[in-house]
């Protein structure tokens, strides 16, 4: 059977190694964990950009809130393997 587009896509997104910026985000409510993004871009980021886009997420709110990504990250994340 051949795959759509999107179900390509969908088996990427799953083989991708996805959790939160901090360990301790594990342990928080869903409404105070910040980012959650592929092992690959963690890796890439910088410190004061894990921090910065925490505090992003944490701001928008709760739970199925929407912060966008910075440029750099979001890049990153569609270049994600």
């Amino acid at each position: 059977m051949v795959k759509k587009k999107s179900q390509k896509s969908l088996t990427k997104w799953t083989k991708q190694k996805w959790d939160y910026i901090t360990k301790a985000d594990k342990k928080k409510p869903k409404s105070k964990r910040g980012r959650y993004l592929p092992a690959s871009v963690r890796a890439k980021m910088t410190p004061s950009q894990k921090a910065a886009s925490n505090r992003k997420k944490r701001k928008a709110g709760g739970v199925g809130s929407r912060a966008k990504y910075s440029k750099k990250v979001r890049k990153a994340v569609r270049r994600a393997k």
